[in-house]
């Protein structure tokens, strides 16, 4: 039926004059949450079974000693062709638990129930996720360690001071070992933040941990399928690790870039916790050229959770592409 111009007028009129319908009060299915689920995410590297449990983040105002050889202004815009804020940086925390089928691994451990309250929650999550993901931390067998940061190692401790993994060996880095509680090296270090990396290692270690520690070597399995590679520049024992089972093979790079966005983009620029930023630099390029060139994936301490993907050549740089997420192991 024609829709004549009388008549749309007239039911127009019709809608006007009509009474209103009474107004009621809408209510919501479900309260708004508060909080996320915890997160973990599952895959699987031959027979070995991976899971990235998350410690939360960390979101701070960009310094401009952040970057020590590129301009703030340069960062920001680096940061918004990321689609990401200008003015902060926020850095992701994400140890990983191995599971070899015979052995329960911890690789790093997060920032500790210390920084869980500092932070509100934000950061510190790892124990509480992992039990949530159903580890408990008495069951595991060995905690390896990649470098003597506070987010790879203050979390070995629990908020009692006691050893968070009671019945775990503490594996770490020999090189790293032998700087960190070198007394020669405490001597000579710079005020500020590296004498505070000092005392803080001297805490973890030899507070409660110190009998539960074996150091390792580099070019050695740590732990079942888990190879020691030599990282450093970031500090100068850090260690990444090759992961391999069957055909499976994954590359974790512990710090070898923090946050992909800058810091594979723009490979060259130094950030001011590399504690030798040029070897740092020649190390990110060296891993990230290897692991393009043979399509290895990548897991990432600090990538955007769950921080799985792969790396190729971007011009100057790097682009980092995250694994499609898998909804079965």
């Amino acid at each position: 039926m024609e829709l004549t111009r009388r008549r749309a007028l007239a039911g127009a009129a019709a809608i006007a004059a009509a009474p209103l319908v009474p107004s009621t009060a809408v209510k919501a299915a479900a309260p708004m949450a508060d909080k996320q689920a915890p997160s973990y995410y599952r895959y699987k590297v031959g027979d070995i079974q991976v899971t990235v449990v998350s410690d939360g983040k960390n979101t701070s105002p960009l310094l401009d000693s952040f970057i020590t050889n590129a301009k703030k202004e340069e960062v920001n815009a680096a940061l918004e062709k990321a689609f990401l804020p200008r003015d902060v940086f926020t850095i992701y925390f994400a140890p990983l638990v191995i599971n070899t089928g015979g052995k329960l691994v911890v690789i790093d451990t997060g920032n500790g129930p210390v920084a869980n309250v500092n932070s509100k929650g934000a950061a510190g999550q790892f124990v509480a996720n992992m039990i949530a993901a159903g580890f408990d931390p008495k069951a595991v067998d060995m905690v390896v360690i990649s470098h003597f940061h506070g987010d790879h190692v203050n979390g070995l401790l629990a908020s009692d001071g006691t050893p968070a993994f009671p019945n775990a060996e503490v594996l770490v880095p020999a090189t790293e070992w032998k700087f960190w509680m070198d007394d020669g090296e405490m001597s000579r270090a710079p005020a500020g933040r590296m004498q505070g990396l000092f005392k803080n290692n001297r805490n973890i270690f030899e507070a409660g941990l110190k009998k539960q520690v074996t150091p390792y070597e580099w070019g050695k399995e740590v732990a079942p399928g888990l190879l020691a590679v030599e990282s450093v520049g970031h500090t100068p024992g850090h260690t990444s690790y090759v992961l391999s089972s069957g055909s499976g093979k994954v590359f974790v790079q512990s710090d070898v870039t923090n946050n992909p966005n800058p810091f594979a983009t723009n490979p060259g620029w130094h950030a001011f916790f590399d504690q030798d930023a040029d070897v740092a630099e020649k190390t990110r390029r060296r891993v990230y050229d290897m692991v393009a060139a043979e399509k290895l994936q990548v897991q990432g301490f600090h990538y955007p959770f769950p921080g799985l993907g792969n790396v190729e050549k971007d011009g100057s740089g790097y682009r980092v592409i995250p694994a499609p997420w898998n909804p079965t192991i």
